[in-house]
């Protein structure tokens, strides 16, 4: 069997603030395989875009610290790094597609400069090449017209045109992994499933492999191959994509996709999870969804449960529920 490309082990990320330290991933561990998908999904504040910026290093070091855990890539553990190695992984060999679109390109260049700018830092091409370059990548992110609009500036261009922008230029380099970080938020459904199509085929025709965060439990179903699901900062359950939605084994993840609107009948109100997040400055005895779960039982609230194995490369946090599984 082949060593992974991505494993991260026992990650904690804090943050510093005026009351202290503030954890706000704990213990996360995955691994991903060449051309492999993974999913990472949960509310805001889960922890999801937390630990992909970590996987790159994109935390102010002023104000942030890990105290435990390893990022290996490519059998090198990019939390011991220098600065200098990190930048050449980091939209090189790792590259990674924003939110929004509209706040992560600079409005006061156009795309070739922004599309250059990655092509001649990372393989030194000088401007005109890396020009030319870029239009080929306007290209293949399937932007019409991609000599005119590769003078563009990112108010010029509609939402969906600047999230190809994004993602022409994560692809420049041709990365062995693309983190994308909510890459559907704020697009239309039409607009939604052709930038997803465009990842797909980008993924076979690039050979990459690919990290995608979102909440939409949809988009991940349609997209990834295995998922792991986050509550306040910690993964709660990890499956095959098909396991997960056959049979979610934490009451948060069935509740997430007991939210998603059926499409066989009309309803007329839809599926909740009472509460919300809780502060990531607040430190919950036990399972940290207990609060808002209605299986909780008292070990629940006594005892943070330990993330242990309920299948086939399934590993779910939720002891009454595996008590149910067990025969009596």
């Amino acid at each position: 069997m082949s060593a992974p490309l991505l494993s991260v082990r026992d990650l904690t990320v804090q943050f510093r603030t005026d009351a202290g330290w503030l954890t706000a991933v704990e213990q996360v561990g995955f691994e991903l395989g060449a051309q492999e998908t993974l999913g990472i999904v949960g509310e805001s504040g889960s922890g999801k875009s937390v630990t992909a910026l970590s996987i790159l290093g994109l935390h102010a070091a002023s104000t942030t610290r890990i105290p435990t855990g390893a990022i290996a890539y490519a059998g090198q553990d990019l939390l011991k790094l220098p600065d200098r190695a990190m930048r050449r992984i980091r939209g090189g060999e790792i590259a990674m597609i924003f939110q929004d679109p509209m706040s992560s390109l600079n409005p006061v260049l156009t795309v070739a400069d922004q599309i250059s700018e990655t092509l001649m830092l990372h393989q030194g091409l000088d401007r005109k090449t890396a020009r030319n370059r870029a239009i080929g990548l306007l290209d293949m992110v399937r932007i019409a017209d991609a000599a005119h609009r590769v003078d563009a500036y990112p108010h010029q261009l509609s939402g969906g045109m600047r999230q190809r922008v994004m993602i022409a230029i994560a692809i420049a380099c041709r990365p062995k992994l693309l983190i994308a970080d909510e890459p559907t938020t704020a697009l239309d459904v039409t607009i939604q499933a052709q930038i997803l199509d465009l990842l797909r085929e980008l993924q076979t025709e690039l050979g990459m492999s690919v990290i995608l965060i979102s909440h939409d439990l949809g988009v991940i179903a349609e997209f990834a191959r295995r998922v792991l699901v986050m509550y306040a900062g910690r993964v709660v359950e990890a499956a095959p994509s098909r396991a997960l939605f056959r049979q979610p084994m934490h009451p948060y993840t069935s509740g997430l996709l007991a939210a998603i609107p059926p499409l066989n009948h009309d309803v007329t109100r839809l599926s909740t999870i009472p509460g919300s997040i809780p502060d990531p400055g607040r430190r919950i005895p036990g399972c940290r969804f207990s609060p808002r779960c209605t299986e909780a039982q008292t070990e629940c609230r006594e005892q943070a449960p330990d993330l242990v194995s309920v299948g086939d490369d399934h590993f779910a946090r939720c002891p009454p529920r595996l008590h149910r599984m067990r025969p009596v």
